[in-house]
């Protein structure tokens, strides 16, 4: 077991383990840590606790310090720097007739890198722009080209709930998400009601996924045969979240000598999961023939974000 503690560097942002070794540090402490890109100005997002050496990514670095009163000085003055950064690198995406919407900047901790987060179409030529970004701010320059969700996420907005994007005030990582989800929570697959501001299928889509697969197992599909206390049925719709099947009943069953269709009743019948029986009748042909359109459209989704990504 190995002593670390959860450290990040953007609000929401990934966190990382570090090494607090001797260091007395508590939630939201904030503290100088070395990482693959140099010295950073990071806060302590997660208590000491112990983990598994296969948790961690080797070799653990140790936390350098507590941060004093320079170091937030030094870290103000980079978040201040950012203005002039931003209108000075769309001057030269201008300059350059680039094709990118820049998104935001960033300065290391200890001034030794800018880097640059922008989103594209495509693949974009700015070794011109880095070579003019240069001479202006006579620093490492880094362009880093990121996805829309990623954009949102630094941006951030309110979703269609009416409150702050999950992404940019808690939601540390992205979890993968499917069309199947919408799918099994019986949603209308219009884009405009399932996809969040970035144009993607929304998270919160993931969060109650558990919930509606557990609720749906043993449940029947709209035009299954069922028996049920009254008889012969035919499932109209369910409601996962109510236990309710609402169902018509069979009163003749259809004839193929007489070209005769079947008979079913005007008014509609509820009944729970618990009190109807399925006959197993084509369920094989139809959970088929489901899980070909669920993969069919999950590797869409996967094609357009590797399209637009």
């Amino acid at each position: 077991m190995v002593k670390v503690v959860g450290v990040n560097f953007k609000p929401a942002g990934k966190i990382y383990y570090f090494d607090p070794g001797d260091l007395q540090v508590k939630v939201g402490d904030h503290v100088i840590v070395e990482t693959a890109r140099g010295t950073e100005f990071g806060t302590i997002n997660m208590a000491e606790k112990e983990i598994s050496k296969s948790e961690i990514v080797s070799p653990l670095k140790k936390i350098i310090r507590i941060a004093d009163e320079r170091d937030h000085k030094r870290h103000k003055t980079n978040l201040q720097k950012k203005e002039r950064a931003l209108r000075l690198c769309q001057e030269k995406i201008n300059k350059h007739k680039l094709e990118m919407k820049l998104v935001d900047v960033e300065y290391t901790f200890d001034n030794s890198k800018i880097i640059f987060y922008f989103t594209a179409d495509g693949r974009v030529d700015f070794r011109e722009l880095v070579k003019d970004l240069a001479g202006v701010f006579k620093m490492r320059i880094e362009l880093r080209q990121i996805g829309v969700r990623d954009e949102a996420k630094m941006r951030g907005g309110i979703g269609t709930c009416g409150r702050s994007l999950c992404c940019h005030s808690w939601l540390t990582e992205f979890e993968p998400v499917s069309i199947k989800m919408a799918k099994v929570q019986n949603l209308s697959l219009n884009p405009t009601k399932i996809s969040g501001i970035c144009g993607r299928l929304m998270c919160c889509l993931k969060y109650e996924n558990d919930v509606y697969v557990e609720l749906k197992k043993g449940m029947p599909d709209p035009g299954e045969r069922i028996k049920t206390p009254d008889g012969m049925a035919v499932v109209v719709e369910t409601n996962l979240l109510e236990n309710k099947i609402k169902t018509r009943l069979i009163l003749e069953p259809a004839n193929k000598e007489k070209e005769q269709q079947e008979k079913l009743s005007t008014e509609f019948y509820n009944y729970k999961k618990e009190e109807i029986k399925r006959l197993g009748k084509g369920k094989k042909k139809k959970k088929a023939e489901n899980d070909l359109e669920e993969l069919d459209g999950e590797l869409l989704e996967e094609i357009k974000d590797l399209l637009k990504d």
